[in-house]
């Protein structure tokens, strides 16, 4: 008989991937595995250990990045396979941004990237700041781009300003060559990895000095 509380958190993770995770209840997912939803309750809890369980089975998946990389690469890693999630669960990622970090493998996660940071020279009263800078930073693109602000349009960003003149709208008129350009979102997604490590380091030499 497989696990009730891993059957749970599958039958959460499908729903939200299906309908949003608006649409997670103790109730759906007690109608998908066929029980009643207080049979839920002595493997999840309550409908916050049920998200909360759901964030620790998106994070727990996520590879393990190797301790014996150099923290950009480790930070990489970890960033890369936070896009990857996105694009496997475009649904659920927005739970990540919603709720602490609680169960187990959610706190693994985030300790990964704190041992990146310190190794990197952050000073401990500045890393959980940075931590939050930085995973807000690959979430947020993860996110944009399977179901947020970077999803294509019907027309090319300049379009969009075309009703104003240069005088209203001067750095769109002055950057319409660059705004119309199609978007490789591989190269940005490194760049701004590189722009991160960047100001990584920028905060930790500003602590040795």
């Amino acid at each position: 008989m497989p696990d009730r509380k891993q059957e749970i958190i599958d039958a959460a993770l499908e729903i939200a991937g299906r309908d949003g995770v608006p649409a997670v209840s103790m109730r759906a997912v007690a109608e998908k595995i066929g029980v009643t939803p207080m049979a839920l309750y002595p493997h999840i809890g309550n409908k916050d250990g049920l998200l909360d369980a759901m964030i620790g089975r998106l994070l727990g998946s996520l590879p393990r990045p190797d301790a014996d990389a150099s923290w950009q690469d480790r930070l990489a890693a970890i960033a890369h396979g936070v896009r990857d999630l996105a694009h496997r669960h475009p649904g659920c990622l927005e739970l990540i941004f919603a709720r602490p970090a609680v169960t187990p493998d959610a706190i693994r996660f985030v300790d990964a990237v704190f041992a990146a940071l310190l190794d990197a020279g952050v000073p401990p009263a500045e890393v959980a700041r940075v931590e939050r800078l930085t995973s807000t930073a690959i979430i947020g693109f993860a996110m944009s781009e399977v179901n947020g602000r970077f999803a294509a349009t019907r027309e090319p960003p300049s379009k969009r300003a075309a009703w104003a003149t240069a005088a209203e709208l001067p750095a769109h008129h002055a950057l319409k060559p660059h705004l119309d350009r199609k978007v490789d979102w591989d190269a940005e997604f490194e760049a701004d990895l590189a722009d991160l490590a960047a100001m990584i380091e920028a905060v930790a030499r500003r602590a040795v000095r």
